[in-house]
């Protein structure tokens, strides 16, 4: 076997959970082989490099071995090696670190840890006024 469709091979060495997935992040171009944009019908051979974006990181590998067959975990260091830069690393740390909630401007509310950690951050002292006292000693 001298060459592998792109979406099999990325579900054979488990980067994507399902066949369609891969097919799915290969239509919406965020599967690189050798830097170009490629469809999942792509067939690929070894020495290729593939670049997949998984916001906000993109992970590369190296194609060492070719398969159409899911493997299991321990198998996949034959078949690809991760020359992910370690920047793309860091950018992943800082979104752990900053804890930011990938959540859509207005869709829901915070749940109760987002609360708890907006307190902790400004302190959590503050307390509404009581409006009402203010318009008591006018009437």
């Amino acid at each position: 076997m001298e060459e592998v469709r792109i979406d099999k091979w990325m579900w054979a060495v488990r980067i994507f959970k399902t066949r369609t997935v891969a097919a799915d992040a290969c239509k919406k171009n965020r599967i690189a082989v050798n830097n170009v944009s490629v469809k999942p019908s792509k067939m690929i051979r070894i020495g290729d490099v593939v670049s997949v974006r998984k916001p906000p990181v993109t992970y590369s590998f190296r194609v060492l071995g070719l398969s159409e067959n899911r493997m299991g975990a321990k198998l996949v260091p034959q078949f690809l090696e991760n020359i992910t830069p370690p920047e793309q690393y860091q950018i992943l740390e800082m979104n752990r670190i900053s804890g930011f909630v990938d959540r859509a401007r207005g869709l829901g509310r915070p749940t109760k840890k987002d609360r708890r950690e907006l307190d902790d951050f400004t302190g959590g002292d503050f307390e509404m006024p009581d409006f009402d006292e203010d318009w008591d000693d006018e009437n």
